[in-house]
């Protein structure tokens, strides 16, 4: 009976112990104790990619802690990982989060990169038991590869658009009757610089010929130009000193104006002798008589003088015609 007991204890003690040892191996497997006191912090991200419990997380490449829990919000959109890490390692609020990889496919882990400022950082700036942060989201290799043979079908599709652009371009641009025309514009453009250059050979001639006189005609224009400058200082000097007569001058042509005006107002008013007599038509005929009496009078003085008007029996006919009402005149 009593080593029945004696087998029972012994063999609950081995239990017991096994059981400590796998616990202990497991968690000095995932570079945790038991026995050391830590702080959690909660990261969010869109994807955790192919991160586990119970993975690493490295500060600046150190162990630090493991991820106890990864959780997915209800909508699906937001991936929860709960961290937990030792106490004997603060993590700083300017520290960034990253889901990265021990090499190119091996595990995945949670990386804290502190800034480099971390020495000048008070500890008021340590993230506090249970504080939020966010983590940015791994590397996707598979997405990159979507991605790049998307590219490549992008490039593909591009490089068939410029292949048939090409084509297009052989067809329509660069055809035989394209060529030949181009040919012929080249041909022309070249005989067209040779004239280009022969003019220009024959001007430097003319002006190599005729530098003497091209010399004179330049003088006689700086002459010319000095001239006109000498006259428009004579001429503004001249305004300058006669300005005050000029004035006066320009105010009695101004008052001449406005006296003929009204001169002319006057006369086509009928008012004065002048205007009666354009206004009156009677008067108007009278004197329309008497210039033509005065006119042949003159033109007999001319032709007989004054004795043979005189004494001529018979006297001179007038040419003029006289209104009805009115008795001719003679002279004798």
């Amino acid at each position: 009976m009593e080593n029945s007991r004696l087998e029972t204890k012994v063999g609950m003690f081995v239990l017991i112990g096994l059981v400590l040892l796998g616990v202990l191996m497991v968690q000095f497997s995932k570079g945790t104790s038991l026995f050391r006191s830590t702080y959690q912090l909660k990261l969010h991200t869109e994807n955790v990619g192919g991160l586990k419990q119970k993975s690493a997380v490295m500060l600046a490449g150190v162990p630090v802690g493991s991820i106890k829990q990864i959780q997915l919000s209800p909508d699906g959109k937001v991936v929860t990982i709960l961290l937990k890490i030792y106490r004997d390692y603060p993590v700083y609020t300017n520290a960034t989060f990253a889901i990265e990889s021990a090499g190119f496919l091996g595990d995945q882990f949670v990386s804290i990169t502190p800034a480099t400022n971390t020495l000048a950082m008070p500890d008021s700036a340590k993230f506090a038991d249970g504080a939020e942060v966010d983590c940015q989201k791994p590397f996707n290799l598979q997405q990159v590869a979507r991605d790049a043979g998307d590219f490549i079908k992008n490039i593909k599709e591009t490089a068939d658009e410029i292949k048939a652009a090409v084509t297009d371009l052989r067809v329509q641009v660069l055809n035989a009757g394209t060529l030949a025309n181009f040919g012929t514009s080249i041909t022309n453009l070249k005989m067209f610089t040779e004239q280009a250059l022969g003019a220009v050979k024959n001007i430097n001639s003319i002006v190599a010929t005729n530098r003497t006189q091209v010399g004179l005609a330049v003088s006689n224009a700086v002459l010319f130009s000095e001239g006109l400058t000498r006259l428009s200082a004579s001429a503004q000097a001249l305004l300058d000193s006669n300005g005050a007569t000029i004035s006066v001058a320009t105010k009695n042509l101004a008052e001449t104006t406005e006296t003929f005006k009204k001169i002319t107002g006057d006369l086509q008013a009928g008012k004065g002798l002048a205007g009666t007599v354009l206004q009156n038509p009677e008067l108007a005929t009278n004197f329309q008589v008497l210039a033509a009496n005065l006119a042949v009078t003159s033109s007999n003085l001319n032709r007989l003088g004054l004795w043979g008007i005189l004494w001529s029996h018979n006297p001179p006919m007038y040419t003029n015609t006289v209104p009805a009402n009115r008795p001719r005149s003679t002279t004798r």
